[in-house]
């Protein structure tokens, strides 16, 4: 029997979680991360089924990512680090990127937060502001990131840190906000989480700009 279909409504879906059937699940990778073969099938929007299909499923789980911003001063601040899978990056595989982290089983994702805040810029205070979830790349990946603007003081904030035992090496930079908005599409800031973070603080740092003026003279 053939659904109703197409639903144009942006905040419904045609099809649910009760329009696909996982048949056999197989894991090929377990280490720090997990990959897994999968063989399902789904239905079509036509209203039949597919025959059964085989995927493969890399499993990173859940992470969280906070681009960091001082409204007092129109401050950004990136981290640089090392990334292997921008190997073949023009620039080298140092990258400029928000600061992230994966979340820990039982860990809420604002204690995630403040946790690599402190982890990775020295940062002991921040106001935190949702932006949005997704999922960075759901084509072979269930990894979904949930995004956050860090509102925080980044006066004498640059320096190096990164935990030893984890072999990280990241040095925090802060820049003035209208300079990495008109170089944020050339190159450095090359990831997801950054550009989506930063191309919504463009948007929005005038009115963080001023709640921060108006709580400034309310004191």
């Amino acid at each position: 029997m053939s659904k109703k279909l197409i639903c144009k409504d942006l905040n419904a879906a045609n099809l649910g979680p009760e329009d696909f059937e996982i048949k056999q699940e197989e894991t090929v990778w377990n280490g720090f991360f997990k990959m897994y073969k999968m063989r399902l099938r789904h239905r079509r929007f036509a209203g039949d089924w597919t025959d059964e299909i085989s995927r493969e499923l890399f499993h990173r789980g859940h992470a969280a990512a906070a681009v960091v911003y001082d409204p007092g001063r129109h401050l950004i601040g990136l981290i640089e680090q090392f990334r292997i899978g921008a190997l073949d990056a023009p620039l080298g595989p140092w990258c400029l990127e928000v600061v992230a982290g994966m979340v820990e089983d039982g860990e809420e994702i604002e204690d995630l937060i403040r946790r690599e805040l402190e982890e990775e810029a020295g940062i002991k205070e921040a106001h935190l502001i949702h932006i949005s979830d997704y999922y960075s790349t759901p084509g072979g990946c269930n990894e979904k990131i949930h995004l956050y603007c860090a509102l925080a003081d980044l006066n004498e904030a640059e320096g190096l840190f990164g935990l030893e035992q984890e072999n990280e090496d990241i040095y925090f930079h802060v820049f003035q906000a209208d300079e990495v908005f008109e170089s944020m599409l050339n190159g450095r800031t090359n990831n997801a989480a950054t550009l989506l973070g930063l191309q919504w603080l463009q948007f929005h740092h005038p009115r963080l700009r001023e709640e921060y003026a108006a709580g400034k003279s309310g004191q």
